[in-house]
């Protein structure tokens, strides 16, 4: 409970700082005749025993914000026990800024714990959808299960939602979204394309912005978020690809100013709390508790990391780099959380008690070569993900073990691939005593994203023998189903991407035993 409260009286405060980076003005009355003000539907986000965060975006045009008069509008919400509002929990009003871009963000204090609500915003006669959302349960409570759904990398440009779709109908507890929300470059459409066009790639904040109301309009995605609460990571997509701290690809001289522009978009878009002291950085670290059953580490492995190692020449981002011919991979220094967030991260597991120590993180952990190891210097490794950060990796992983944390599980997006593995210290050494299973890694495919041919995944997986399981031939999402006894995980995969209307199928299932270390295919 104290953990809860210090959570709740600590970010309570930062949807109101956020609220308070615009100028104070006086809220209008919704226009006569104004079109539809709830264009990009409603969410929910950051679930706590008694409160959750409430998102909304006043925005008449989603592809052209000059519609919208630059007035503050004065918008009503409440929250009821039942789907027909006759029991009332909360109401109030809450005021969308033009400098946030009209965004509204609700914190709602005072609900009950480990039960479901209903919520809806009203502007003028015009009303919101009706949405769902749920508290986390009494920090108390042992639940009985969680189901989660686990989702990342939804490039408009590559197909359909229909993974969205699919989440909404499996009706899950909880949705982790782990990056790559929104992609920097593509048609603006309303439709997704039939093929991908690279242009119109977004460097200011009315660039982002339109980019997150692009994305937005889509009526699966909104489905996804009407059905439960969301928790949530960024990638690097949300600002631009491969960058690294204050780094991008082109090495740009103001590439600050645009990541600030970009978080800006990100923050105003999305039901979550930040500390903001304006958008040159965000807090994007949180841990949420889901009663006594499991225990979310949320990480950011993009705001504080390191410059990838051996970058091309005048080139920043990844490069794909022998071991043996890259010195800087061996640099104990380089770091992908940074010292602050290793820290916070260590604290959070060792003072953990759940029973599922849930580590919700951007990129493959696992080690993943791209030729065959012979020797501890050999092997040739993407920098962008964990492999570009061996020392950091070992850093963590030393964490997690030295905390006696319980049933450690590590979530992974990024690599458009299903990916099951067993994380060890050192994966260079055969699994015996001495080098034991540490935590046990599922990485979830891509909502749209393109990925390499199944041939290669194959042989990645032939060549790392802690990686169990690889497929990379499939769009889709992880679904959980998390229990006491164990927890269960089902690889979703679409048929077809570019149809809307694609049915889904299991893939693989792969299940972890409360106090055993590693996974068993069920």
């Amino acid at each position: 409970m104290i953990e809860a409260r210090r959570l709740l009286l600590l970010t309570g405060a930062r949807v109101a700082t956020l609220a308070a980076l615009g100028p104070a003005l006086p809220a209008a009355a919704a226009p006569r005749n104004a079109p539809y003000p709830f264009t990009l539907g409603v969410a929910s986000g950051s679930p706590l025993p008694d409160a959750v965060v409430l998102w909304t975006r006043i925005l008449f045009d989603p592809l052209d914000a000059r519609i919208t008069p630059p007035v503050a509008f004065r918008v009503r919400w409440e929250v009821a026990e039942d789907e027909a509002f006759r029991q009332i929990a909360a109401r109030g009003t809450a005021v969308a800024n033009p400098a946030l871009a009209h965004s509204v963000h609700v914190d709602v204090r005072g609900l009950r714990p480990g039960r479901w609500y209903w919520y809806r915003f009203m502007l003028g006669d015009a009303v919101s959808p009706i949405a769902r959302t749920r508290t986390a349960p009494a920090p108390d409570a042992l639940p009985g299960n969680l189901k989660l759904a686990v989702a990342s990398c939804q490039h408009w440009e590559f197909g359909h939602y229909a993974a969205h779709r699919h989440i909404a109908q499996a009706a899950p507890d909880l949705v982790a979204f782990l990056g790559d929300y929104i992609y920097e470059w593509g048609r603006y459409s309303l439709d997704h394309p039939e093929r991908a066009v690279r242009r119109d790639e977004s460097y200011s904040l009315a660039q982002y912005r339109t980019r997150y109301a692009q994305y937005k309009t889509d009526r699966d995605l909104q489905a996804a978020h009407h059905v439960a609460p969301w928790i949530m990571t960024w990638d690097d997509h949300e600002v631009a690809n491969d960058y690294g701290g204050l780094r991008d690809e082109l090495l740009s001289p103001d590439f600050a100013a645009r990541r600030a522009a970009a978080y800006q978009a990100y923050c105003e878009h999305q039901p979550l709390r930040f500390t903001a002291n304006g958008f040159a950085d965000v807090r994007m670290y949180q841990r949420y508790d889901w009663g006594r059953l499991a225990r979310f580490h949320v990480l950011d492995n993009r705001q504080y990391r390191s410059p990838q190692a051996c970058s091309r020449p005048q080139r920043g981002g990844s490069n794909s780099v022998y071991r043996n011919a890259c010195a800087m991979l061996a640099d104990g220094r380089r770091t992908m959380l940074g010292a602050p967030q290793e820290a916070w991260l260590k604290e959070g597991l060792r003072a953990s008690r759940a029973r599922w120590n849930v580590l919700a993180q951007q990129t493959l952990m696992a080690q993943s070569s791209q030729v065959e190891i012979h020797r501890a210097s050999d092997g040739r490794f993407w920098t962008d993900g964990w492999d570009g950060y061996p020392a950091a990796r070992q850093r963590l992983l030393d964490a997690v073990r030295d905390s006696g944390a319980a049933n450690p599980l590590v979530l992974s997006g990024d690599v458009h691939t299903f990916y099951a593995a067993e994380l060890r210290r050192d994966p260079t050494l055969p699994g015996t005593p001495r080098n034991p299973v540490v935590a046990t890694e599922f990485c979830g495919t891509s909502i749209t994203s393109s990925s390499r041919p199944q041939e290669r995944t194959a042989q990645y997986v032939a060549m790392n023998p802690h990686l169990k399981y690889g497929r990379s031939d499939r769009r889709g999402y992880m679904l959980f189903d998390i229990t006491p006894q164990r927890s269960t995980v089902l690889f979703q995969g679409l048929d077809d991407v570019r149809d809307k209307a694609s049915g889904v199928r299991t893939l693989a299932r792969f299940a972890v035993e409360d106090g055993k270390a590693g996974m068993v295919a069920v």
